[in-house]
């Protein structure tokens, strides 16, 4: 398909010295890891999230983060719909939120992981995106890339699965069953959102926050987080003519093949 300038004339918002507020981690520039606000949906969707600025290229922006237990993650579907926690320590982002973060483009994934012994590892998938509500939030993933933690998250097709909202392909309730939530199949070899427990511990079949590749079904992670990249984003500045007044700033995203303005500002021609 040929790639073409798609220009939306949206509200003016000031000159070039005006903030473009953050769509993702991409947009926070020069600065260490840590907890940023984000607009994943528009002005109004202010958002605390980690920045992960230091595994791989870094600009990772982690819509998943577990670390201690001081979260509960066993939620109903609202909750995972909107999103949960706190930035700073453990969080879920919301599936409203990665699904606007991953129709951006198509985007990697990176999960990272602990175990109670101090050893990493880590899972890269080439394309990740989820889908909207009314598809329940489906999974698209493939090709995994690299990392000593394995291939266990094979659930591409899936639905989203809370206690209270069952989209398995079990004939049970694999969220109520395991103590989690996730795009369960018939159930998991993964469970990222499970009870969160110490190390090896078998007495609670599969209910732990476990990756069975790398550590098997009786241990429990000591830390995890789920991150996607930064988007593929521009700006690019038009002068203006006497004519037309001030030239504009545009934020231009690529999404398949196709270029679609993000942001469009009134600047300055000196901009």
């Amino acid at each position: 398909m040929e790639m073409l300038p798609v220009l939306l004339l949206l509200p003016v918002l000031g000159g070039c010295s005006d903030l473009l507020l953050p769509l993702d981690c991409s947009d926070i520039h020069n600065q260490p890891s840590g907890v940023y606000t984000i607009y994943p949906i528009g002005a109004t969707s202010a958002v605390q999230v980690y920045c992960d600025m230091d595994s791989l290229e870094g600009k990772w922006t982690v819509f998943q983060r577990r670390m201690d237990g001081s979260v509960n993650f066993y939620r109903p579907w609202d909750q995972y719909r909107l999103g949960f926690g706190f930035a700073a320590g453990e969080y879920w982002l919301g599936l409203e939120n990665i699904f606007h973060l991953t129709q951006r483009r198509k985007s990697e994934l990176l999960i990272d992981m602990e175990d109670f012994e101090g050893n990493k590892s880590y899972a890269r998938y080439s394309s990740f995106s989820v889908g909207s509500e009314s598809d329940g939030y489906r999974l698209h993933l493939s090709g995994f890339i690299a990392g000593g933690a394995g291939d266990s998250f094979q659930l591409n097709g899936m639905k989203f699965s809370t206690f209270d909202k069952d989209q398995d392909t079990w004939e049970g309730n694999c969220a109520r069953s395991f103590v989690g939530a996730f795009w369960y199949s018939n159930c998991h070899s993964e469970n990222p959102n499970g009870v969160y427990r110490w190390g090896a511990d078998d007495s609670l079949y599969a209910i732990g926050m476990e990756w069975i590749s790398w550590k098997g079904r009786a241990y429990s992670l000591k830390a995890i987080s789920m991150k996607i990249p930064s988007a593929l984003t521009f700006s690019i500045c038009v002068s203006g003519n006497p004519a037309a007044g001030p030239g504009v700033a545009a934020e231009l995203l690529l999404q398949e093949d196709v270029w679609f303005h993000h942001l469009l500002a009134q600047t300055p021609s000196s901009c």
